[in-house]
C-alpha cells in the first residue's frame, strides 16, 4: 500500500530531476559550461564528451574557456561545437578555445521561453502519466481484494496530492527559469 505511494514519489522525483537537467541546457545569455554537455569531440575515432578531453571554465559571464588536454584537439573541439548547432562561434589562439556567449535579443528570449514552456508541459504530462499508472495499480489491487474500497480511495487521494505538489514544483522551477531568461 505505502509501497505504491513511495513508488509514485520516486518516479515523480526522477522526472523532476530530469527536468532540472533539461533546464541546465537552456541558454540564458550567461556563460554556463552545462550548455556544452551534449557536445561530443572525435577523440581518436571515438566520440567523447567535451568535459573528458578538456577543462572547461567560465572566466567571466560571457565566455566559456576550453583548455584541451592535447593541443591537437583544438580544431576537433571547434568543429564539434559548430556541429552541435548551439548558435555559438568558438575561436582559438592555438592554446585554448574561447566560446563567447552572445547577448540574447528579445525575439530569441521569447523563443527560449516557448521551448521552456513546452519542456515544462512535457514534464507535467509525464507526471500525470505516473499518476495514472499508480492509480491503475491501486484499482487493480482493490479489484483483487488486496485493499479495501476506502483504502483505495485514500491512496488515490494521496497520489493526487503528490501529483499536485510535484506540478507546483515544476511551475515554480519554470517561472524562475523564465524570469532568468527574460532578464536582460
Amino acid at each position: 500500500m505505502t509501497a505504491l505511494i513511495n513508488k509514485c514519489k520516486d518516479e515523480m522525483n526522477t522526472r523532476i530531476a530530469g527536468f532540472d537537467k533539461d533546464l541546465t541546457k537552456i541558454r540564458t545569455g550567461r556563460a554556463s559550461i552545462s550548455i556544452l554537455d551534449n557536445v561530443k569531440v572525435d577523440y581518436y575515432g571515438n566520440p567523447s564528451p567535451l568535459n573528458q578531453v578538456a577543462t572547461l571554465s567560465t572566466p567571466d559571464a560571457r565566455t566559456i574557456l576550453i583548455s584541451p588536454f592535447e593541443k591537437k584537439l583544438i580544431q576537433e573541439i571547434e568543429r564539434a561545437i559548430m556541429k552541435a548547432d548551439l548558435g555559438l562561434q568558438p575561436n582559438s589562439d592555438g592554446v585554448v578555445v574561447r566560446v563567447p556567449i552572445p547577448q540574447l535579443n528579445e525575439e530569441r528570449r521569447r523563443d527560449i521561453v516557448k521551448q521552456l514552456k513546452k519542456m515544462g508541459e512535457d514534464a507535467k504530462v509525464s507526471i500525470r502519466h505516473i499518476r495514472r499508472d499508480i492509480n491503475e495499480e491501486v484499482k487493480k489491487e482493490e479489484k483483487d481484494k488486496v485493499v479495501t474500497e476506502d483504502e483505495s480511495k485514500r491512496m488515490q487521494d494521496e497520489v493526487q496530492k503528490l501529483t499536485d505538489s510535484f506540478i507546483k514544483v515544476l511551475d515554480d522551477k519554470m517561472a524562475k527559469k523564465e524570469k532568468e531568461v527574460m532578464t536582460v
